[in-house]
């Protein structure tokens, strides 16, 4: 699984006009699920996600958790980051899980972080939606299971 984060002070999801999911300060995460994972792999990316250290402490160093700092977790599934990007001018996506497998896998991704962090936010697997976001910092990584 892929998870692209994005340290916000705030951000939200919607499809028309109508906002699926909103927090503030927190992580944005865009969410790409691939042919080869699984539950194990939701499980680890929830783990990464929740306790990546990009928040600054009082030093003003990179060195607190989303739970540190009472932050908020926005979970968007993000099909093309599973895109296979490697050749040509266009992307390829048999690399990506099919859509069944892959929203199975975001619904339980989105259970496990809700399981052990709130507020968990998502958008809507399969829909066309709208993300507005504020970064700060800018600060974004990109992380895979």
């Amino acid at each position: 699984m892929i998870a692209l984060i994005q340290r916000v002070t705030r951000a939200e999801v919607r499809v028309g006009e109508r906002i699926l999911g909103a927090i503030e300060l927190g992580i944005a995460a865009l969410v790409g699920v691939r042919r080869t994972d699984d539950t194990s792999d939701a499980d680890r990316l929830i783990e990464r996600i929740l306790g990546y250290r990009i928040f600054p402490d009082g030093a003003g160093r990179m060195n607190l958790d989303l739970g540190s700092v009472g932050g908020g977790l926005l979970l968007v599934p993000q099909f093309t980051l599973a895109a296979d990007t490697a050749r040509g001018m266009r992307p390829g996506f048999s690399t990506a899980a099919a859509p069944e497998e892959a929203r199975a896998l975001f619904d339980y991704l989105v259970q496990r972080g809700s399981e052990r962090h709130r507020p968990v936010a998502s958008g809507a697997f399969g829909a066309h939606m709208q993300l507005s976001l504020i970064n700060d910092g800018p600060v974004t990584f990109w992380l895979e299971t």
